[in-house]
């Protein structure tokens, strides 16, 4: 039997900002802690939006965004908290 696959991308099925929320808090939850989760997530939740217009309103250029979202991208802490207030997120820190 042969089949034929193709990829799942995540970004087609983030749909609002609550499936957003949840798929960050769960990559945020499993990361490794060197932040590859959480970058790869809001990579999708980035392709997912209109990316121009999340680079315009986090203070950066296109071709930034994706650089720094991209698997060998490493974001300054900054960069991560622009994109997220950008998103219209909030990070918090729980106990």
């Amino acid at each position: 039997m042969t089949g034929t696959f193709t990829r799942w991308d995540a970004a087609e099925h983030l749909r609002d900002k609550e499936d957003m929320r949840l798929y960050l808090e769960a990559c945020a939850a499993e990361d490794p802690g060197d932040g590859s989760l959480i970058r790869a997530a809001l990579n999708d939740i980035a392709r997912a939006q209109n990316m121009s217009r999340l680079a315009r309103d986090a203070g950066m250029s296109r071709e930034g965004l994706y650089k720094a979202l991209s698997e060998t991208g490493n974001p300054t802490f900054a960069t991560v908290m622009r994109i997220t207030r950008a998103l219209g997120m909030q990070l918090r820190i729980t106990v």
